[in-house]
């Protein structure tokens, strides 16, 4: 039997698809509009609150000081556990990079928008580079306890042979290795990280309060912020777990904290600072006057 040709769809049927397609595209944005509304706001409102945000800083009291003590409960094969995992290569070792980036397009739209001043939106986004000046210096300050506390060791299938080298520079050329007081600087980056993204974020709450412009821009960028503050207290739980030393971790949070505290607890409170985050963005209420 011979079949007859076969008729492809028609005019009306591929309009029909379309619109099909079209109402579905259109749903599936209300959708995605949708949440990323409503989880800007719940996330605007924890973050700008404060009793959460003490919360918050005891929070990472904890994790630094009785996170260690997961070690004897999780897998120790698992693949945050080695040196080599991709979080560690990509985002911790790059931590201070992933954070520039984030916070400071979220603070530069915040600013501007607010004020349409280019010399306060440039004021805010100087605490980024206080921030990468502290970090530097940390830095180096960690490698020069390590240098006066260290000695020079040889690997030896009996033990370690200890060498008279002076200096880690003379030690490392000549093939051994250099042991001293090494503080965690990823534990101290990460918690820094940490309290200057709270800290920065929190104003998007006080922001919206205002009816300042909030368009889906701004608000995927402070979720996206808030997504890296997660994965940031996630990867220093498993940095405390898995790596270094307990009062290396715990000394490197100290510094971490007191480092957020010099800047954000109390220089940026200062009329010669960057200012704090939010200062000078929103208009202060006017006094009601009392008349007799």
């Amino acid at each position: 039997m011979e079949r007859g040709p076969v008729v492809g769809a028609g005019p009306g049927t591929r309009a029909r698809i379309r619109a099909v397609l079209g109402c579905l595209v259109q749903v599936l944005l209300w959708v995605a509009s949708a949440l990323l509304y409503f989880g800007s706001e719940q996330a605007a409102r924890l973050l700008g609150s404060p009793c959460l945000r003490r919360l918050y800083h005891a929070w990472l009291a904890a994790v630094v000081i009785f996170g260690p003590l997961l070690q004897f409960h999780v897998n120790p094969r698992t693949i945050f556990a080695s040196h080599g995992n991709f979080f560690n290569i990509k985002f911790v070792n790059s931590a201070w990079g992933w954070t520039c980036t984030f916070l400071g397009g979220f603070v530069l739209l915040v600013v501007f928008l607010a004020t349409r001043r280019v010399t306060v939106t440039a004021r805010h986004l100087s605490r980024l580079v206080v921030g990468a000046a502290v970090w530097r210096g940390a830095g180096r300050a960690f490698l020069l306890i390590e240098d006066l506390t260290g000695s020079c060791f040889e690997p030896l299938p009996q033990g370690l042979l200890l060498h008279e080298l002076p200096d880690r520079r003379s030690c490392l050329a000549a093939g051994h290795q250099w042991r001293g007081y090494t503080v965690s600087s990823h534990t101290f980056l990460l918690t820094f990280c940490c309290l200057l993204m709270a800290e920065e974020a929190a104003v998007f709450a006080k922001y919206l309060a205002h009816g300042l412009p909030a368009g889906a821009p701004l608000r995927l960028v402070f979720l996206l912020n808030v997504l890296l503050l997660g994965l940031w207290n996630f990867l220093l739980l498993c940095t405390v777990i898995y790596f270094h030393q307990y009062t290396h971790k715990v000394v490197g949070a100290a510094v971490g904290t007191f480092a957020w505290y010099l800047t954000y607890g109390s220089w940026y409170h200062q009329p010669w600072s960057p200012g704090s985050p939010g200062h000078g963005l929103f208009p202060r209420p006017h006094p009601s006057r009392k008349h007799n």
